[in-house]
């Protein structure tokens, strides 16, 4: 009988905190009402809502309306949510989570990524999602997830670039906003963290862009 490998001196990991992971780009801050104008401000210029195409809230009408979506997610442990805030203008640009926290299980995924049209494809939204990762395994996680919508194209490549592994469909997983959805499946493992790490450290070192601010490397777990 085949058994699985022994974990040795395994004691569970710790649950994230409250606190503000800080980078060259990117602040990953616990999320607070004081957010909710800037993130307002850096969604509302994406007219069509594609933001929101994906997600489980939003579009939404006005600012009440946002502000109603985001009311209790400062105040919620699983999933944690935190903002994403541009260094340089101390803007909240967007907002994710820890969720699905099981430290018993060494498992954590990051989600509920929304990303305004001003953080997407840049350093600050890859340093976010770096910093995050970082955390979770010095926390103690030996599975770090990420999943979405299986025809959100844009969230599947990012994953891939950013070194996930895909894992598969989980078919007729949810129904959101009223229609199917099926759920792609991607994790790092903590086995992985050290060589991705040193490629999240080169990629964003200021000397891999030049003075347009065009990067020089390509970041992918592939190069």
């Amino acid at each position: 009988m085949k058994l699985g490998e022994i974990v040795e001196n395994w004691q569970g990991a710790r649950v994230p905190e409250r606190k503000v992971l800080t980078g060259r780009y990117a602040r990953v801050e616990p999320l607070e009402a004081r957010h909710f104008d800037d993130l307002w401000a850096a969604y509302a210029v994406d007219r069509e809502g594609a933001v929101w195409r994906y997600l489980m809230g939003g579009p939404f009408e006005d600012k009440a309306a946002f502000r109603d979506y985001m009311a209790d997610k400062p105040a919620s442990s699983d999933p944690l949510f935190f903002a994403f805030v541009d260094v340089e203008s101390g803007r909240a640009m967007g907002f994710g989570s820890y969720l699905r926290i099981n430290p018993e299980a060494g498992s954590i995924e990051v989600g509920h990524l929304t990303y305004s049209p001003a953080m997407q494809r840049t350093r600050m939204a890859t340093e976010a999602m770096y910093l995050m990762m970082r955390e979770a395994f010095e926390l103690g996680y030996r599975r770090y997830e990420w999943k979405c919508n299986a025809l959100n194209t844009p969230s599947r490549r990012a994953a891939e670039r950013l070194g996930f592994t895909f894992e598969g469909v989980h078919r007729q997983a949810l129904v959101t906003k009223g229609r199917n959805r099926d759920t792609a499946w991607f994790s790092v493992l903590d086995g992985e963290w050290e060589d991705l790490r040193g490629r999240f450290e080169r990629w964003l070192e200021p000397g891999n862009f030049d003075e347009n601010g065009v990067q020089r490397n390509h970041f992918a777990i592939s190069c």
